[in-house]
């Protein structure tokens, strides 16, 4: 209970010793690169298994299903058209890009591609559940490592960075509010919704919650850092 308590007092994404200082670092320390990667690797293994598992897309992609509903284009195409609306939110809301933003769309689809057909199939529907919540802590753990690294968020991530710090909620709340909207609104224009779906959008929040406030410890910052967990 201490644990969930302090995962919804999160409102900031910790800064420690390997943390770029500026998010158009295109020169950033190998330790930060590293680290970027090695957290983008994991979000794109999470993504996997919740493919994989075969109970239910992800939010943004029952979000993309609707739209190609109601349009001529592919979900691929659709999914690349909210990110572009996502990235032009970014604007007012001071988001700064940076090779992380990049290489989130990058990685991200190299990762499942190579990934998915090694990934079990599970048939049964206890192991298909257990295979989605395992996918949805891989992808908080994996969020925070890259936006600990502050080279760019993707598109979604940053959106939720900024809306917290233009409302000062917790990132748990920001990031459950964007995916569920995102369910709804993509469920309502025709999208496919399953156990799954419902599990990333209610779980997502808390677990990269979980992945920063995890990473933020190992890395051991500072104690004028430690202050940024609990702003």
């Amino acid at each position: 209970m201490k644990l969930f308590s302090l995962l919804f007092s999160i409102k900031k994404v910790p800064q420690v010793f390997w943390s770029s200082k500026d998010p158009f670092n295109l020169r950033p320390s190998l330790t930060t690169f590293v680290f970027l990667v090695f957290g983008l690797f994991l979000f794109g293994l999470g993504e996997s298994l919740l493919i994989a598992s075969g109970a239910g897309t992800s939010p943004w992609t029952v979000l993309a299903q609707g739209v190609s509903q109601h349009t001529n284009f592919s979900i691929g195409f659709s999914t690349f058209l909210i990110s572009v609306v996502v990235l032009l939110v970014w604007i007012p809301l001071k988001q700064k890009p940076g090779m992380g933003t990049i290489l989130n769309a990058l990685i991200l689809a190299a990762v499942i591609d190579i990934s998915l057909p090694h990934l079990p199939n599970p048939s049964s529907y206890l192991y298909q559940i257990l295979q989605v919540t395992i996918g949805v802590v891989i992808v908080g753990l994996g969020s925070g490592f890259y936006l600990i690294a502050n080279l760019g968020a993707g598109p979604r991530d940053g959106l939720m960075i900024g809306l917290q710090k233009k409302t000062n909620l917790p990132i748990v709340s920001i990031r459950t509010i964007l995916e569920t909207s995102a369910v709804a609104v993509g469920w309502l224009m025709g999208g496919v919704v399953g156990l799954g779906t419902a599990i990333f959008a209610f779980g997502i929040g808390p677990a990269v919650a979980l992945g920063l406030y995890l990473v933020g410890k190992i890395a051991k910052p500072s104690e004028k850092e430690k202050f940024i967990f609990f702003q």
